[in-house]
């Protein structure tokens, strides 16, 4: 039972491919790319040190630009990162021999999270089951877990090498003259895994 699985190389991500994979799926990692820059490696890197096959799919640029217009509309990114978000799970749900897709959003999300109706509508429209193992987990469970499994590096959203929607998002904002703190928050933390602590829980 093959799953394509929404991959940033962040904890949320990396702990809901595990627990994928120890369900017994064989889990196919995708990182989200527009083309601008390279911080796609960032995922690759990770999934290759946690052992997962890890693929870049590279979505229309008009998407991104879609978002930037949402970001500077709304003065936040939530609509933006929202947008992107099902953007991605429909380009892999539409291909042909997809009939599984993932990603590691949580319990706590308010965004990118795809509420009953949104949900039941993706899989309804592509034929796909939409599987969120983290869906029932809260943000102190998730720590608890992947401070066991992973070496996680937590920083500055900024000064963080990371490969989510967000990085190509702040740069092409960049572009157009706008200063992405004007946008984003200005003292946000995220996560990358940098490998495994165990594997044998």
């Amino acid at each position: 039972m093959k799953v394509y699985h929404l991959y940033s190389g962040g904890k949320d991500s990396s702990l809901a491919a595990w627990i994928l994979q120890r369900l017994g799926y064989e889990v196919e990692l995708i990182t989200i790319s527009f083309g601008l820059l390279d911080s796609w490696k960032y995922a690759k890197e990770t999934a290759e040190r946690l052992g997962f096959n890890h693929e870049v799919v590279v979505l229309d640029r008009e998407i991104l630009e879609k978002a930037a217009k949402m970001c500077i509309t709304d003065m936040h990114p939530s609509n933006a990162i929202q947008f992107i978000h099902e953007q991605a799970l429909e380009e892999i749900a539409s291909r042909e021999d997809v009939e599984r897709i993932s990603d590691g959003t949580r319990r706590d999300d308010r965004v990118p999270f795809l509420d009953l109706r949104k949900t039941r509508s993706l899989e309804d429209r592509f034929s796909v089951q939409y599987i969120r193992p983290l869906l029932g987990l809260g943000y102190k469970t998730i720590r608890e877990l992947t401070e066991k499994l992973f070496i996680v590096e937590i920083r500055e959203s900024e000064k963080l090498e990371k490969s989510d929607y967000e990085v190509e998002l702040r740069h092409l904002l960049r572009l157009k003259g706008v200063d992405p703190l004007t946008i984003f928050p200005k003292r946000h933390y995220q996560s990358r895994v940098l490998g495994w602590r165990r594997q044998d829980l």
